[in-house]
């Protein structure tokens, strides 16, 4: 039996007449942690909102545990086991961070991440629970966005720029949190991180965009620094790992 979680075939999308995604095609297992790494206008952001359902898609399809969301609107996805984290984190500032939290398990489906799992996955949280989100600093926002896509009981986490706009040490607080509910492994991750040390370190495996095609992926301890860099910048190198690397034209 198939492994496969999240498949993603063909996929294409644009803005007007601009082509942000270009006919994709990937895979996350069950438990997997990948990061999608690129340069500013790859196709990043573009790519996660059309696998969420906020924008359209022009050709392809995309399955989730075996089944086909593609025509299925943002909300639906929700419901089917699919969150995303948007860049922004976008919580209700007037409201409380377990107000964010119960609104989102409120329009989630049932399953295992009720408010105290999540508090408890994520440490960053107990002790603002009760601050008005419109307080927080940039770590805790994201955490409390975080924890509100997980009251969602997804099955697939989307995150858009992890830390991005974040002190370091608010950084180390978010990453912090992500490996709580790594260790949890109920939930597979795909993440945009423009560090690239970041990325490397945290995850699986490594998907590269740019000009909206993968030009690289392959797992992150097998990747060189160098193999990445060249794939993100376009420079032609030759690329060497322990394991054979996958690669898209």
């Amino acid at each position: 039996m198939s492994t496969d979680l999240l498949e993603v075939q063909g996929l294409r999308a644009a803005h007007g007449q601009l082509v942000a995604v270009r006919d994709l095609n990937f895979s996350i297992e069950r438990g997997e942690v990948v990061a999608l790494i690129g340069a500013n206008g790859a196709g990043k952001t573009t790519l996660l909102r059309c696998l969420a359902g906020v924008h359209p898609s022009a050709a392809g399809r995309v399955l989730l545990d075996g089944k086909d969301i593609t025509a299925l609107l943002a909300h639906q996805r929700v419901r089917r086991g699919l969150a995303m984290v948007p860049e922004g984190r976008r919580l209700f500032d007037d409201m409380s961070v377990r107000e964010n939290l119960r609104v989102a398990g409120d329009h989630g489906r049932p399953g295992d991440w009720t408010l105290p799992k999540v508090l408890e996955a994520l440490p960053a949280l107990p002790p603002i629970i009760d601050r008005p989100a419109g307080a927080l600093s940039g770590g805790q926002r994201q955490a409390a966005a975080i924890g509100r896509a997980l009251m969602t009981n997804p099955d697939v986490l989307l995150l858009d720029e992890v830390s991005l706009g974040l002190s370091p040490l608010a950084v180390e607080e978010v990453y912090r949190n992500l490996a709580h509910l790594r260790e949890v492994g109920r939930t597979s991750l795909l993440l945009v991180e423009q560090d690239l040390s970041r990325a490397m370190a945290f995850a699986d495996r490594v998907l590269c965009l740019r000009e909206g095609r993968i030009v690289l992926q392959g797992p992150a301890e097998s990747l060189t620094r160098e193999a990445v860099t060249a794939a993100y910048f376009g420079v032609e190198a030759s690329v060497e790992a322990e394991r054979p690397l996958e690669t898209q034209p």
